[in-house]
């Protein structure tokens, strides 16, 4: 929480030495907006949804989750008006932008070609759960990744999320970082770069 879209670019790239860049892929990284965030006193902060505590073990707060859902899908249908087409979106963040991603594409956008969520979770009752409950079709494939030393957001919180979305039909693999604390890795970006490259190849032109 506190970081901005452009924050996370540059924390990437230094990770990378480089942008982490595709020759066919355009890379967004969203900002969330300023809102009071409830585990800070109510301090403002630039947060995806607010929460009650950081924990897995208490309600959602629902309101500012669908709210920003709904912002999100805006951007997700620019991106669709500019000609992209829907299975050529992946949508993911780290740490609160993982559990946002989850909660967009599990609720709202199913037809999106993956979702990544690195030191992400949801809480014990999320309403992405109650949704798949109802699933019906096809889910993208989640890609997870977790530091095992992370000690804001227990890896055992991000274990617990990858098998029940599993039981509940979501193609998940959950990617272990002996020693990650709440941070990211350079070993962990190539591997999620190797895995949008998967779900995201180049289209060949298909020739008559």
């Amino acid at each position: 929480a506190g970081d901005t879209g452009q924050g996370a670019r540059t924390w990437i790239k230094e990770l990378l030495n480089q942008d982490m860049a595709f020759q066919h892929i355009k890379v967004i990284y969203p900002t969330a907006p300023a809102r009071p965030y409830t585990p800070m006193k109510g301090a403002l902060s630039t947060v995806w949804f607010d929460r009650y505590k950081i924990s897995n073990d208490c309600p959602e707060h629902t309101e500012t989750i669908e709210s920003m859902c709904h912002g999100l899908t805006d951007l997700i249908n620019d991106e669709i008006k500019s000609g992209i087409t829907k299975n050529r979106i992946l949508v993911g963040g780290f740490s609160m932008g993982g559990g946002m991603a989850m909660h967009l594409a599990y609720r709202f956008h199913r037809d999106v070609a993956g979702v990544f969520a690195l030191s992400s979770f949801l809480n014990k009752e999320s309403a992405v759960y109650q949704a798949l409950n109802r699933n019906e079709g096809d889910l993208p494939e989640l890609f997870q990744c977790h530091g095992t030393a992370d000690e804001l957001i227990p890896y055992s919180w991000g274990e617990e999320t990858n098998k029940m979305l599993k039981s509940l039909g979501v193609p998940a693999s959950l990617h272990t970082f002996p020693n990650l604390d709440h941070e990211l890795s350079r070993t962990e970006i190539e591997k999620l770069k190797n895995w949008i490259v998967e779900k995201l190849p180049i289209e060949v032109a298909k020739s008559n």
